[in-house]
């Protein structure tokens, strides 16, 4: 039985809904000027991202996250903007809220009033020294009351030097230029530079945060679905808007239909069912059936990492006794972290379910 092809380990979150075969993908009807190029391409060809196609283009319309948002609409209102460092994990709405509240502010003026700098950029000190000081000594028209803004996405992975001359560059410059900075940890950019600051911190968004989003996409694309595959587009994306939208978009472009076990080929994570079967085979007394679920895994080719990840989510959802899911969770963690350290084998994650019988036993006793 193939591992993968049953659901995901999460609550429901829709109504059960009537079986039957998914609907045909509509075709978009195609403008008139496009109909010469749409002769040499599918229509689909040339649609961008979704992601960046419902990014949202107001601070209001950022998605989760209500206190962080709610402070970068009363700056957006006031229109006096301080520096700000914007904090959190991945695809939770840091650079989509710096994008729209430098929209807001500027308007029309944004092209000439803000720079952009991300990863892909080179933003060594040769950079803080000349491009962006270049920048901010550049005369702009702008509404009145408005700076000029840097943005900095990902600024985490800027040099410590770069970071070091990056704060002079925003004292001589505070009355024409504001910087916004994004990164994931907010202790990995420099004291100097976070006193500097007003930090707004961003945290994982909720699976109905989630979930809101993607119905309104889904609608919006006509995409066949049943809420079970959605389901498994929010598992996987663990919190992750970016994630999410990405997966959905990949099950359709390669399935036409968004089911459990489409989105699951398309992200390849072992499967909370498969591993949530593991962890009550050990609870049940059934260590060698535990084992071999483990090696149908690691015979999959996931890593130590992915399949230790999934482990840890569907324990915290486990209906146990709360001592027994303490112990599980500690000796999880300590397994997570020797694996990090590269000792990352099979004997590890085998060793990790003899603990966890061990602490079965102990539990009884």
């Amino acid at each position: 039985e193939n591992p993968r092809a049953a659901g995901p380990a999460i609550s429901p979150l829709f109504p059960p809904q009537p079986k039957g075969p998914p609907p045909p993908l509509k075709k978009k009807k195609t403008p008139p000027q496009a109909a010469s190029s749409s002769a040499a391409a599918p229509a689909d060809t040339y649609d961008i991202p979704w992601v960046e196609k419902y990014r949202p283009s107001r601070v209001a319309d950022v998605v989760g996250n209500a206190d962080a948002v709610s402070r970068l609409e009363v700056i957006a209102r006031d229109g006096n903007m301080p520096n700000l460092i914007l904090s959190g994990p991945p695809g939770t709405g840091k650079t989509t809220s710096i994008l729209a509240l430098a929209h807001e502010m500027l308007g029309p003026s944004y092209r000439e009033g803000v720079l952009e700098l991300n990863a892909s950029d080179d933003r060594g000190l040769d950079v803080v020294r000349n491009k962006i000081k270049m920048f901010a000594q550049k005369k702009v028209t702008l509404p009145p009351g408005r700076h000029k803004i840097v943005i900095l996405d990902e600024a985490d992975s800027m040099t410590t030097g770069a970071q070091q001359a990056l704060r002079r560059t925003m004292e001589i410059y505070s009355n024409t230029t504001r910087f916004a900075l994004a990164c994931n940890t907010s202790s990995k950019i420099i004291e100097p530079i976070q006193s500097r600051c007003a930090i707004v911190r961003f945290s994982r968004l909720s699976d109905q945060e989630i979930l809101g989003r993607l119905m309104i996409v889904v609608a919006a694309e006509k995409v066949p679905y049943v809420p079970e595959g959605l389901e498994a587009i929010i598992f996987t994306a663990d919190g992750d808007m970016r994630q999410a939208l990405n997966n959905l978009q990949a099950t359709v472009s390669g399935f036409r239909f968004v089911n459990q076990e489409n989105v699951f080929k398309v992200c390849d994570q072992p499967h909370p069912l498969h591993v949530k079967s593991m962890v009550k085979n050990v609870l049940d007394g059934k260590f060698d059936e535990a084992c071999s679920g483990l090696k149908q895994l690691y015979d999959l080719g996931y890593s130590p990492t992915d399949i230790i990840t999934t482990l840890f989510r569907v324990i915290k959802n486990y209906d146990m006794a709360e001592f027994l899911k303490l112990e599980l969770l500690k000796e999880t963690g300590f397994a997570h972290m020797r694996i990090c350290d590269g000792v990352g084998s099979f004997l590890q994650l085998s060793g990790l379910l003899a603990k966890f019988a061990l602490v079965r036993e102990t539990a009884k006793a």
